[in-house]
């Protein structure tokens, strides 16, 4: 199947290389996260998924402000995800134990299970993307599109 996918390209002829690949990372970001939504838990969001994997695949605790850095969005659209997984039960607010004016953002047991419960839930697409791409396909990608996301943090900093 994967040899009978044919698109327009992203970009129009003369366009800059460059801006030809942004635009088909941002296309598969688009569909990318349509897909996984419809296999999120009930009521759970993208947004509120990338939330708890940051957290743990950094294994950190931060502040909404870093959280919403990290994520880019405004602080107070971090505040709202935030309350809302802790109504959940997926995350907890605790003090710093150097200042405790400042409150963290932590990880619950439920919410490591909640995350790893929405990876599971995606081994039926991960399987047909088996079926379709070699797995020597997805490890030739990782590296540079690893490198692309390490420019790009740099970039906003």
């Amino acid at each position: 199947m994967a040899d009978d996918i044919k698109a327009k390209s992203a970009g129009l002829e003369g366009d800059p290389i460059e801006f030809a690949v942004m635009t088909e990372i941002g296309i598969i970001n688009q569909l990318a996260d349509n897909l996984f939504q419809s296999h999120l838990p009930k009521g759970m969001t993208v947004a509120q998924f990338s939330v708890l994997n940051h957290l743990l695949r950094l294994d950190v605790q931060e502040t909404i402000s870093e959280l919403a850095s990290a994520m880019q969005v405004a602080q107070p659209t971090m505040s709202s995800t935030v309350r809302k997984l802790e109504d959940k039960g997926l995350v907890e607010l605790i003090h710093d134990p150097n200042d405790r004016r400042i409150r963290r953002v932590a990880v619950t047991a439920s919410g490591t299970q909640c995350r790893n419960d929405a990876v599971a839930a995606l081994v039926p697409i991960a399987q047909i993307f088996r079926q379709n791409f070699a797995e020597t396909e997805w490890e030739a990608l990782l590296p540079p599109l690893n490198r692309i996301r390490v420019f790009l943090d740099k970039l906003r900093s």
